[in-house]
């Protein structure tokens, strides 16, 4: 199970400071009482010590209902949530699970030697043969609640035996992966030295099967750091003192020295190789080449809890394998146009404005920070297809396997119908035969090269326009299938000229390819008459698209097309100055330096609040965003509840009384979902990657609706999931919870599964919007608009566009020197008036009062409607929330936010739970009991006292009588 964030821990213990000071005063005038009561007669000694303890517990008793109440009360509502998932419901998602694992691993390589019809002996050689990547670390992991199918087990489970005196060297060198957590980044490559697998060893693997399975593998996770691109600049243990693992100026995404030496040794005693590499980030795989006895690859990424039964079942030919690369793999990672631009920079001049937090027993250290996206749109297979196009690049030997490239068992043939036009629509149909002897799937691809003049709007020669994948297809048999898309999506936007969309005149190459290179066949759709969108929109807009990001694009200089790329050394060199210019200095703000009167604007009027209209929100459900009745039930809202709603929204939306809103939960894990607080959790899915590699969007959606049903079981309403920022580069620590390189197959895939939580009532947030390609809190990301809207703002815009996503989670990182939930532009210009979105924006973690960047005032009054956060920390609530300005725009949030809460599971027949939490009825309860226990000592406390005394003044009136 994932850990409950110990920043949430420390934050609510500070919240609660004043109550517990206010414990330590009753405690502390107790102890006076019975000091100031010792020298005073028994009887009297006797109540006023009593009568302290009594109303000292009473007034411990008050206070601890005021914390439990006040800063505890969202933390102990999660805790007390219930729900778990069906053994039988964990089934089906099992089944699901496994066949995007079938579908999702790639075959990059087979020279003959799969399937495995006649082998069931295998040799598994790499330590990460017994301890495989699954998913990631961070919110990505899978939880510990369900069994988990190794890749040992999967292999087993189809038939095939292994080598057990492998497994025990490799249990016997060490038995588990170093932890990677989000506040430490472990790197480390547990392999045993080559030196350490003896002749008798190699003798006794060759005796027992003449095939060798190698398996290689690398994790990444949510954190500080992406992967290395340097491993002498980080914490790495070696396994050898005779040689480095990792010398000077290696990286993560290459062979260590011990996996290639084993490589070796494994090569040169086995002709028949495959090589299985598990891992999310595309991978050097070069060395491939270099050993024929490596006859097949098969791509892994994290499989999640059951993903690698599929593995067997491919092997053994049960599964013919249909997955296609969503990623670029190359030869060479270093020779790339982001590689001099890819790490995070701290800026020299900007140290004062840096903020500190604390993670667990950790400090934190937030500096600005920057990275320049020098290489526009061309971004993974774009570049490397354009540059080809223009004849300065030798493909075969930069591109080992292009994006949307995989092999099968079978072949296929597909031919290509005519383009056909209905107003705005360009369709085309694709018959898919399967040519070969075994039955498969196959992917329809289709790509489009629009015009291109020298000099003029940026644009690479292949682009992926759509896709479509088969069912299982027998020998011989064919399927055909229609691919649509809309004309608007040939355009290009044009940053510098029209700063809109543009469709050029000329002729668009539409075709149909094996993979982002390989073409099969084509045919041409010409616009005869430019079209420009800065005053009339494209079709699925609401507004005209028009720069709204200048701002961000820095001064340096973008790769350009232009005379095939000449400026490519200087766009691409590192940058020479770490100084932000003094133009972006003026506008750059943490928490302490921003002025919280920005955003006031004295001319708007009080909206109504406490009014009592007689709605509830439950009449809300099915109404269109902008009926009426939403105004009169917002009116009945106090401000104090709209800044509940909005600021506590950690893991939940609040109930709100005047309304009778529920409470509802939200749940973090892109792969699965997970509730930190009562311990529940799902099955795990295969992570992102893998998703995206079935290039089936039929098979994203069963991923989504699973989630749904998984997510109604365990009463949750949200889904802090999909993630589907870019994969600018494959150093991204997150990109295993990402899709692709490609916003086309990324935004589809998304959509399909934010569709399929939606068919649930589950509505889910995807993130992080935007430019969050990197773990990159308090990062400058710097880039040109055409970049940002045709690559990465793309998975977003068809999520929203085609999926109906609700709910956005913004991203930490800052769009040139503002912090992106601090933007109209991204959250109300784009999001909302272009895209059409209606629903909540949430914040990521907003822990730690924000993280010094983050703050209410900033958000709420840019489009942000929720603050990720489950106590109070300051910097969460409006700073003047009787500015008129500020109750409405607490007002628009918290109509944004109770608008998808209604039109959810939340709100499905019988599920809405109004009125008081159970928690508090038992408290309430409780505390009648105490009170009514108190009473009682109260009374036998006075007759105790007031029979003292009675028998005291006897005994003196007895010794006066003596006297």
């Amino acid at each position: 199970m994932l850990e409950i964030n110990i920043n949430d821990v420390i934050g609510v213990l500070n919240s609660c400071k004043p109550y517990l000071i206010a414990m330590a005063c009753i405690l502390i005038a107790v102890v006076i009482a019975f000091i100031i009561s010792r020298k005073i007669e028994k009887v009297k000694k006797y109540l006023v010590r009593s009568q302290a303890l009594i109303c000292g517990l009473l007034a411990i008793v008050l206070v601890v209902n005021l914390i439990l109440v006040g800063p505890m009360s969202t933390l102990i509502g999660l805790a007390t949530g219930s729900g778990q998932v069906t053994q039988e419901t964990a089934d089906e998602a099992g089944k699901t699970a496994e066949e995007i694992s079938g579908e999702g691993m790639v075959m990059l390589k087979n020279e003959g030697m799969l399937p495995l019809n006649n082998q069931k002996n295998l040799n598994l050689f790499g330590w990460a043969s017994v301890n495989p990547v699954y998913g990631g670390a961070g919110s990505g992991s899978i939880n510990d609640l369900w069994p988990v199918v190794s890749l040992e087990d999967g292999l087993k489970k189809s038939g095939f035996a292994l080598n057990d005196e492998l497994h025990d060297f490799y249990e016997g060198y060490t038995s588990q992966r170093p932890k990677m957590s989000e506040s430490k980044q472990a790197w480390t490559l547990p392999e045993p030295p080559a030196e350490l697998y003896t002749d008798e060893m190699m003798e006794n693997a060759r005796e027992f099967s003449d095939v060798a399975v190698i398996v290689i593998s690398r994790v990444g996770g949510e954190g500080y750091n992406d992967m290395p691109k340097d491993l002498s600049k980080v914490a790495y243990d070696s396994n050898s003192d005779e040689y480095e693992d990792f010398p000077e100026g290696h990286h993560y995404l290459e062979l260590s020295q011990t996996e290639r030496n084993m490589v070796d040794k494994v090569c040169h005693n086995f002709d028949n190789v495959l090589l299985i590499y598990n891992s999310a980030h595309a991978f050097e795989l070069g060395f491939v080449d270099e050993y024929p006895q490596i006859k097949s690859v098969i791509w892994s990424p994290g499989t999640g809890n059951v993903g690698f039964n599929a593995l067997g079942e491919i092997l053994n030919g049960t599964v013919n394998p249909s997955g296609r690369t969503s990623d670029t793999f190359v030869y060479d990672l270093t020779n790339t146009p982001w590689w001099n631009n890819s790490d995070q920079l701290v800026y020299d001049n900007m140290k004062d404005l840096a903020t500190h937090s604390i993670m667990g027993t950790y400090k934190i250290d937030l500096e600005p920070k920057f990275t320049h996206y020098v290489e526009g749109i061309y971004v993974g297979y774009k570049w490397y297809e354009t540059m080809a196009a223009e004849g300065v690049l030798d493909y075969d030997k930069t591109v080992q396997y292009p994006f949307g490239y995989g092999l099968s068992y079978t072949t296929f043939e597909q031919k290509m119908g005519e383009l056909s036009e209905n107003k705005n629509e360009i369709s085309l149909d694709v018959t898919v035969t399967n040519t070969g002897d075994v039955p498969g799937k196959d992917v329809v691809e289709v790509y489009f090269n629009p015009p291109y003049t020298n000099g003029g709007i940026e644009k690479a020669s292949a682009n992926l326009l759509a896709f479509a994948k088969t069912g299982v297809l027998k020998s011989g048999e064919s399927e055909t299938v229609t691919i649509s898309f809309s004309k608007d999506d040939l355009a290009s936007y044009d940053d510098l000229g029209h700063k809109s969309y543009v469709l050029e005149a000329g002729d668009y190459v539409i075709s149909i390819n094996k993979d982002s290179h390989e073409i099969i066949d084509s045919a041409v759709y010409t616009v005869d008459t430019e079209k420009t969108y800065a005053t009339e929109s494209r079709e699925s807009d609401g507004i005209p698209a028009v720069n709204q990001f200048e701002s961000a694009k820095g001064n340096f200089e973008y790769l350009s097309r232009k005379d095939s790329f000449a400026n490519y050394d200087e766009a691409t060199k590192a940058p020479e100055s770490l100084v932000l210019e003094d133009e972006y200095v003026d506008g750059f703000f943490n928490n302490e330096t921003f002025d919280y009167t920005t955003f006031i604007d004295d001319s708007v009027e009080m909206p109504v609040t406490g009014a009592h209209n007689g709605l509830d929100l439950a009449d809300m459900r099915g109404l269109d965003y902008n009926d009426a009745k939403w105004e009169d039930l917002l009116d009945q809202m106090t401000v104090q509840e709209m800044s509940d709603l909005t600021g506590l929204a950690g893991f939940q939306t609040a109930a709100v009384a005047s309304v009778n809103k529920a409470a509802t939960v939200d749940c973090d894990g892109p792969a699965s979902i997970n509730n930190n607080f009562t311990g529940t959790g799902s099955i795990g899915f295969p992570v992102a990657v893998m998703i995206a590699s079935t290039w089936n969007k039929n098979l994203a959606y069963d991923f989504g609706e699973s989630i749904g049903k998984m997510a109604n079981e365990m009463n949750v309403n949200g889904w802090y999931a999909p993630a589907m920022n870019t994969h600018r580069t494959p150093f991204g620590g997150r990109n295993f919870e990402y899709y692709s390189e490609d916003g086309v197959l990324a935004g589809n895939i998304a959509s399909n599964a934010v569709k399929g939580a939606s068919s649930r009532g589950v509505y889910a947030y995807i993130k992080h919007f935007a430019m969050y390609d990197s773990n990159a809190m308090m990062v400058s990301i710097w880039s040109n608009e055409q970049s940002m809207r045709e690559i990465y703002f793309k998975p977003f815009e068809i999520a929203v566009k085609d999926g109906g996503a609700s709910a956005v989670m913004e991203a930490w990182s800052y769009i040139g020197n503002r912090w992106a939930g601090g933007m109209s532009e991204l959250l109300q210009t784009v999001l909302r008036d272009e895209w059409g979105f209606k629903g909540f924006v949430l914040t990521d973690n907003f822990a730690n009062s924000g993280w010094g960047f983050m703050n209410a005032d900033l958000a709420f009054n840019n489009g942000v409607d929720a603050l990720l956060t489950t106590y109070d920390s300051g910097l969460n609530r409006m700073q003047d929330a009787s500015k008129p300005s500020n109750v409405a725009a607490l007002r628009r949030a918290s109509k944004n936010i109770m608008y998808t809460v209604v039109n959810s599971s939340a709100y499905s027949e019988g599920n809405a739970k109004v009125g008081m939490e159970s928690w508090k009825i038992a408290l309430i309860a409780a505390d009648v009991a105490i009170i009514a226990v108190m009473a009682v000592v109260e009374i036998l406390v006075v007759r105790k006292g007031y029979a003292r005394r009675k028998n005291t003044m006897h005994a003196e009136e007895s010794t006066k009588g003596e006297a």
